[in-house]
C-alpha cells in the first residue's frame, strides 16, 4: 500500500510561524507612509528597504589543526540554528594568513544569512527582548553604518536571546550582526530602524 506523501513531517520552521511578522507590518504600515511624507520618498521603489541579516560567529581562534573541536562547532551551530529558525554553514578561509597561524580552507567562522519572514522575526526578537536582557545597556552606536547605509552590531554572549540556555551551552561567544540595506544611505536607515523600535545610543551618551 502506497504511503501518503503528502503529509510528512515537517521542522516547525518549515511550515513557517503562523503570526505575520510585527516589524514586517510597522514598516509596511507606519514607515514607509512616513518616509513619503517626511523623506520625500513617494515611489516605493525609492525607499529604503532592508534586504537580510547576517549573523556570523568568527572561530578562528578556537582551530586545531585546521578543523573547530566538536564542542565549539557544535555549540555554535545549535546557536545560530536556535535564534535565526535556520541552520547555517561553516565558513572556510580563502587563503593562508601566516601572522594567524591561518591556513587556506581553515573552518574560520560560522555564519547564517536570513531574509524575508525569518528576518523580521530575528530583528523582532533582537530589539524586544535580546537587547534589554544586556548588561547595562544603554543603546547601540549610531555610528555604525557604512556608506550604503548598512549596520553592523555585535553581541558579546549568545545567552541574550532567552532561546538560548547558558547552563547547557560548552562554548561562550559573541557574534556579528549586519543588517544589509538597499536604496539607502547611514541616515535613512538609522531612520527606519529607530521607527521599527532600535534603541540608539543618545548623542553625548
Amino acid at each position: 500500500m502506497a504511503k501518503d506523501k503528502s503529509k510528512k513531517d515537517k521542522a516547525p520552521e518549515d511550515n513557517g510561524p503562523p503570526v505575520p511578522p510585527r516589524l514586517r507590518d510597522r514598516f509596511e504600515q507606519e514607515v514607509r507612509p512616513k518616509l513619503a511624507s517626511e523623506k520625500n520618498l513617494g515611489n516605493r521603489m525609492a525607499q529604503p528597504r532592508l534586504e537580510k541579516i547576517v549573523i556570523n560567529v568568527n572561530v578562528g581562534k578556537q582551530l586545531e589543526n585546521n578543523k573547530l573541536p566538536a564542542g565549539v562547532k557544535d555549540t555554535v551551530i545549535s546557536t545560530l540554528t536556535r535564534i535565526s529558525g535556520q541552520k547555517p554553514v561553516v565558513r572556510l578561509a580563502k587563503k593562508s594568513v601566516s601572522n594567524f597561524k591561518v591556513r587556506e580552507d581553515a573552518e574560520t567562522a560560522v555564519m547564517v544569512t536570513l531574509r524575508r519572514e525569518r528576518m523580521w522575526y530575528f530583528l523582532d526578537r533582537l530589539i524586544n527582548l535580546g537587547m534589554p536582557r544586556i548588561k547595562d545597556f544603554r543603546g547601540v552606536s549610531a555610528k555604525s553604518f557604512d556608506p550604503q547605509g548598512n549596520y553592523s552590531m555585535g553581541l558579546n554572549e549568545q545567552g541574550v536571546f532567552p532561546e538560548i540556555d547558558m547552563g547547557n551551552v560548552s562554548f561562550t561567544h559573541g557574534m556579528n550582526i549586519n543588517l544589509v540595506f538597499s536604496n539607502s544611505n547611514p541616515d535613512l536607515s538609522r531612520y527606519v530602524l529607530t521607527e521599527l523600535g532600535m534603541p540608539f545610543k543618545k548623542e553625548g551618551g
